[in-house]
């Protein structure tokens, strides 16, 4: 492992925040990497508090970077689903972790105010 120099910290960590941060991305693409593909109405209804507008918008940015894959079937009604890609794959142990250490602070937040109490 190469050694890590502080301006490529601000590099690296600053290119995947630009691609991930925000409340929505990282939940939409755990989402995928647990849920597999799923359709535009499953991805609203996995994420309460979403509006159809943000999600569009979210998705978007995805299939530019190329984490998320979108599919247009030539149905009637027509069906999109959205599904990840290789690329968005090598994100699964990132958001994994995210995910349990979010967990692990709102235990962490929660204990400390019940031993204030």
């Amino acid at each position: 492992m190469e050694k890590l120099e502080p301006h490529n910290c601000k590099i690296g960590i600053g290119e995947c925040l630009h691609i991930i941060a925000g409340k929505w991305k990282p939940i939409i693409l755990l989402l995928l990497q647990l849920e597999g593909t799923q359709r535009f109405s499953d991805l609203k209804r996995w994420i309460p508090g979403i509006t159809q507008k943000m999600l569009t918008a979210q998705l978007k940015e995805l299939e530019q970077e190329d984490l998320i894959q979108r599919t247009v079937y030539a149905e009637v009604p027509p069906r999109v689903e959205y599904s990840i890609t290789e690329h968005g794959r090598t994100l699964e142990h990132i958001l994994r972790q995210l995910n349990e250490w979010g967990i692990q602070h709102i235990n962490y937040v929660n204990e400390k105010r019940v031993d204030q109490s």
